[in-house]
């Protein structure tokens, strides 16, 4: 295993994972076997403080307004192996890719760490509603001694291939709680605008969502909800007793509404934590341990 990283990738540590990669590939499942599991979904602070990283694999790589911010895997993991070090993070969500090199660096001891299966609705495509599951399954996040899984389930009325999205992900649920490990669904009313899928960000858009994935595979317990910030944020989440995660959505300029958003939802009682990406990765001053200090203040 190669030095883990904090703060910068240097030349030395990116060459030795590439040697690695490419010379040594069973050394990824070695990396899953000796890492270090935490004891509990929960932090310290009682919530869970999660970093996400699974857009590149939807070929979603902006961030604010920097459109290849994602693209450079280098510099997105010294992004993440930062984030990751800092007191209070205590969990990581990205595809097999991105997982498997902070494996390698030893990034993932005692994180709680999900992994992103269908990544199959690539965006701005013609099929980007048909969100197949091309990443991983319910069986190899068990075999990498993983703590869930987590999906993305967009419905959109007026395409007929929501219906197949759905149905896979109600099996992937199933199979997750039949390893006993997490279903992280993340649910959405979308429609076409001008041939873009929008994701309708309102509380009857939010209540109706949420209450279909609620209701997704053969048991519901160990479902967990990933949901955005929208106005009348308490009467969406009171659609559903399902523990909830709130996810930080597209980069803000205004960093300090983006947190007091956020500090509000997490006061509701079904929100158990926030799992942000390119709000705390890419923050406008380009300042992560900053931003992520003061996301983790809030729990």
């Amino acid at each position: 295993m190669v030095d883990p990283l904090v703060g910068t990738v240097r030349e030395a540590v990116l060459t030795d994972l590439v040697r690695t990669r490419a010379r040594r590939p069973d050394a990824v499942a070695e990396a899953a076997a000796n890492r270090r599991r935490p004891g509990s979904l929960l932090g310290e602070h009682g919530r869970l403080m999660m970093v996400a990283a699974d857009h590149p694999a939807r070929g979603a790589l902006a961030a604010g307004n920097r459109p290849f911010a994602m693209a450079d895997r280098a510099d997105l993991l010294d992004r993440l192996a930062l984030a990751l070090s800092r007191p209070g993070v205590n969990g990581v969500l990205g595809t097999p890719d991105v997982l498997e090199d902070l494996l390698l660096l030893g990034a993932l001891d005692d994180k709680v760490v999900i992994g992103s299966m269908n990544r199959g609705g690539l965006a701005g495509t013609a099929f980007e509603i048909d969100d197949r599951f091309t990443a991983y399954d319910a069986a190899s996040i068990a075999a990498a001694g993983f703590e869930g899984g987590k999906m993305l389930v967009r419905i959109d009325a007026d395409d007929a291939h929501s219906v197949s999205t759905l149905e896979s992900c109600g099996r992937a649920v199933s199979e997750l709680a039949g390893h006993r490990l997490m279903a992280m669904v993340e649910p959405f009313l979308s429609r076409r605008v001008d041939g873009r899928v929008h994701n309708e960000l309102t509380a009857d858009a939010m209540t109706r969502a949420m209450t279909v994935a609620a209701g997704l595979g053969t048991t519901s317990a160990y479902t967990w909800l990933k949901v955005p910030i929208v106005e009348d944020m308490e009467r969406a989440m009171a659609a559903t007793t399902l523990p909830a995660l709130i996810l930080g959505g597209e980069v803000a300029d205004d960093q300090e509404a983006t947190l007091a958003r956020w500090s509000k939802a997490l006061a509701l009682p079904t929100v158990q934590g926030l799992v942000v990406g390119r709000s705390l990765l890419y923050p406008p001053d380009d300042d992560v341990a900053g931003a992520v200090d003061a996301a983790v203040r809030l729990l």
